[in-house]
């Protein structure tokens, strides 16, 4: 368990909360902070721990577990005693790993279950008593900013030809959809740059740099729907069209999108090849793995892989076929997401067919990394407010 410090334990708090005095600093001193990120979803428990050094971000380690949170919340409106269990389990892990990397700021979030669930509350207040953890529940609206800032190395419309000038952010998760539209103008193309990297590379560019130039969307939007929910609400048929099983998903989506037209002054980009969409999901993920045919899942292969709309066409094609047990042996599905992704199929499709565009950029980052550059960000703030001579004062 996660325990409070002692007076000679390490002292870890999360993000912008002060350090007492005579509380040790993190690991590496002041220079290297550690840093961590902590999503608790509807459908996956997720975290990760970095460093910041010399403007420079580092993963050290990174976690993450379906727990299956919103489980049969659609249809109780309450979070199950079994699917809490689940993710305490998963939480205890992320406080232990929080603990041994000796982090000094925090950002622990959830989302759409415990939005909605009539004991989402009562359940943070439990998993701050068993854990230590100190979950925030976030708004769609903050869940849909983070998601785009941590994808923002893959917001830079100069990769494409013609250049894009539009960008589609979905982050698909287990109970909601957030949909941001971002306009890629070539300074902020220019300043969005990978900035988050696996221990075992390099870091490539400014962190902080980028941090002070975040993209914002310009319009966004929460669909109540996830993979979870919607896979709940149509479950798979024994027999019969399972086409027709997959269309009524993907009709359920299109509904809660087809009114919603705040972005139609971005749509004449879309409409002429000057747009892509960024997915950012385990579903989507599933798809890039699959359409390479990777005998295991390889992340540095799939984050930023580029597909046609005839490349997921085909994927969902292939995995409708397979049915529910050929899915669970595809190395990048498995049992955990078999009766989950083509439910985020879906959800893309829906997507795609109403804001129409070819290219689809696969993004194994989001919601976490969003949250790191969010710290980073603020502690850059911090710094200028106290200017370049003044000494600064101790915080965790």
């Amino acid at each position: 368990m996660y325990r409070a410090p002692s007076k000679d334990r390490r002292r870890v708090t999360p993000a912008g909360q002060g350090r007492a005095p005579g509380d040790v600093p993190a690991r590496g001193g002041d220079s290297q902070i550690i840093y961590a990120a902590l999503d608790l979803g509807t459908n996956n428990c997720r975290l990760m721990i970095a460093t910041l050094h010399n403007s420079q971000f580092r993963i050290i380690e990174a976690f993450s577990r379906i727990v299956r949170l919103g489980e049969g919340l659609a249809h109780s409106g309450r979070l199950h005693e079994r699917a809490m269990e689940r993710a305490l389990k998963a939480l205890k892990i992320c406080a232990e790993k929080i603990e041994k990397r000796g982090a000094a700021r925090i950002r622990a979030v959830a989302t759409q279950a415990c939005r909605i669930a009539l004991n989402g509350q009562e359940f943070i207040t439990r998993v701050e008593r068993e854990t230590g953890l100190k979950l925030t529940i976030i708004t769609p609206e903050e869940e849909a900013h983070l998601s785009v800032v941590g994808c923002a190395s893959l917001l830079d419309g100069r990769e494409v030809t013609p250049q894009a000038r539009a960008a589609l952010v979905m982050d698909v998760g287990g109970g909601s959809t957030e949909l941001s539209w971002v306009e890629l103008a070539d300074d902020v193309a220019a300043s969005s740059t990978t900035s988050l990297v696996d221990a075992q590379t390099t870091v490539q560019n400014n962190a902080l740099r980028m941090a002070r130039r975040l993209p914002k969307p310009r319009y966004w939007i929460s669909l109540p729907i996830g993979v979870v929910n919607l896979a709940e609400r149509f479950p798979e048929p024994s027999n019969g069209d399972t086409r027709q099983w997959f269309e009524s998903m993907v009709e359920e989506v299109s509904r809660s999108l087809r009114d919603f037209d705040a972005p139609e002054s971005l749509r004449g980009h879309f409409d002429c090849g000057e747009a892509y969409i960024v997915g950012t999901s385990g579903a989507i993920t599933s798809l890039a793995g699959m359409h390479l045919r990777l005998e295991r899942y390889d992340r540095s292969k799939v984050d930023g892989l580029w597909m046609g709309h005839d490349n997921v066409q085909a994927v969902i094609a292939r995995l409708i076929e397979l049915g529910p047990s050929g899915r669970e042996l595809e190395p990048c599905i498995g049992r955990d997401r078999a009766d989950l992704v083509l439910a985020g199929a879906a959800i893309l499709e829906a997507v795609q067919r109403l804001w129409p565009c070819q290219r689809l950029r696969v993004a194994d980052r989001g919601l976490r990394e969003g949250l790191l550059l969010s710290m980073a960000k603020k502690k850059t703030r911090r710094r200028r407010r106290r200017g370049p001579h003044r000494p600064a004062q101790a915080t965790a």
